[in-house]
């Protein structure tokens, strides 16, 4: 008797593995999108978190500016996170997370 095997979820997990292969690009409003801003504090999204530092944050050298250990502070004390390096960590690996599982 012939076994017939669906292999779509696995062709699916594959093509997104392909996709996400490599060195790429992701705005930082699309890592850390509402979704996983709204999780891991009482913000809705990233320009709210940005807003409520009390930093100026219109370019990416007024970022660079912050002294790191400020940075450091707002983030540990209005985030599930104890730093700017562990939030950004974290939602990269929920970004490949909703890759890898896209479509399935």
């Amino acid at each position: 008797m012939p076994v017939k095997i669906d292999r779509r979820g696995l062709d699916q997990l594959i093509k997104n593995a392909e996709e996400l292969n490599g060195q790429h690009q992701v705005k930082l409003e699309d890592l850390m999108n509402p979704s996983f801003v709204s999780a891991h504090s009482k913000f809705s999204d990233l320009n709210a978190l940005f807003e409520a530092s009390g930093f100026k944050l219109e370019t990416a050298e007024d970022f660079a500016a912050i002294p790191d250990d400020e940075w450091d502070k707002f983030i540990s004390e209005n985030t599930d996170f104890n730093s700017w390096v562990e939030m950004q960590k974290s939602a990269g690996a929920a970004f490949v997370k909703a890759g890898i599982g896209k479509g399935l």
